[in-house]
């Protein structure tokens, strides 16, 4: 094995997403995704069993197109990561098991990663810069929003703060049912809020008050968010008016975007780290996104985005961290680690060998 240049296969399967993605080193040769959203759609979020068994029926083809998109053999992978969690039990189970078969077949090393510390290994793919440390990271998807501090990828990873009841891409995607929009919410809520007054509605912020920052200064709250936006639908309909959703949701994910960039640049500036890192499905919104720019541009904050394709769950950022252990000189897992649907950012790996 080059150490410098591992050639690393990488398997995500902690939500509604089979990925596959492999790496030589900083290099991405491949990542590809299979989604069951569609299977979820009609139950308006993720049905964690159907997750599972779409990652079963799927991932063997999808290691398949992986393989022949990076042009290379099986035999040539010189490490498997996989995702060990946080994520669904059920779903991680799944490639936590057949990358556990790979590796054994192959006499290859495991690297068993953390799925929210991969969202920002996903950044080296797609810059030919060093990451620059230490960084905050701001991840916002259907299962987390999460305000991390990393000095160190593969050994220095805190918390700074996450939700404490809906994720933010659960808020999206319940404010879209209440408008009567089709899942999954968050697009299509950026498409009519393009139409709308970001102003016309004062939705409640959560967690902002002076009260509330004494204990959860950097954590998210989306579920009272949620909730007023439904009983302000509930209230003009009983009242004869009609709704203006490009109003609505315009104003929904102006609130959702506040009080992310908030904290997030408060936790820059009242740390000192001039370097912040966005992640996660969420951060395609297009209002989150031209927030964080003009926010950061004004503190002189150096912003760095992946690609989409680099935000949104997949192989290629487990495959990253996976070849930045390596690297760093770090002994591959333990063959009897299990999938942990909670693990924390501290934990960068599990079932380390040393």
């Amino acid at each position: 094995m080059n150490r410098q240049e591992p050639l690393v296969l990488g398997i995500e399967t902690s939500c509604d997403e089979t990925g596959v993605g492999i790496v030589r080193g900083r290099k991405l040769l491949a990542n590809v995704i299979a989604s069951s959203m569609a299977d979820h759609a009609k139950f308006g979020g993720v049905v964690p069993e159907i997750a599972a068994r779409a990652h079963l029926e799927s991932l063997e083809s999808v290691i398949a197109q992986a393989l022949r998109a990076a042009q290379v053999e099986l035999r040539e992978i010189d490490a498997i990561a996989v995702t060990a969690g946080p994520g669904l039990a059920g779903a991680l189970m799944v490639g936590v098991a057949a990358a556990k078969a790979l590796a054994l077949a192959l006499g290859v090393p495991l690297y068993g990663v953390n799925h929210l510390v991969a969202h920002v290994g996903a950044e080296l793919l797609s810059s030919a810069e060093p990451l620059h440390t230490p960084t905050v990271a701001l991840l916002v998807s259907g299962g987390h929003t999460s305000l991390l501090l990393v000095r160190d990828l593969v050994d220095d990873v805190v918390m700074l703060g996450e939700t404490i009841d809906d994720a933010a891409g659960e808020a999206f995607d319940k404010v879209a049912r209440v408008l009567e929009l089709p899942y999954p919410g968050g697009p299509e809520i950026d498409r009519i809020a393009a139409d709308g007054d970001p102003l016309a509605i004062r939705f409640p912020r959560g967690l902002v008050k002076p009260a509330d920052l004494v204990k959860h200064r950097y954590d998210f709250s989306f579920s009272g968010l949620k909730t007023s936006v439904a009983r302000w639908v509930e209230r003009e309909l009983a009242q004869g008016r009609t709704v203006n959703r490009a109003d609505v949701a315009a104003s929904f994910q102006e609130a959702v975007a506040d009080v992310l960039l908030h904290k997030t640049i408060d936790a820059c500036l009242t740390r000192e780290v001039s370097h912040l890192i966005l992640g996660g499905g969420v951060v395609a919104n297009s209002q989150i996104r031209w927030r964080a720019e003009k926010l950061c541009a004004a503190h002189n904050i150096t912003l760095r985005v992946p690609p989409l394709s680099l935000c949104t769950d997949n192989g290629a950022m487990i495959a990253s961290l996976g070849a930045q252990l390596i690297i760093a000189g770090k002994d591959p897992s333990l063959l009897n680690f299990s999938a942990h649907s909670t693990l924390p950012v501290t934990s960068v790996m599990v079932g380390e060998s040393r």
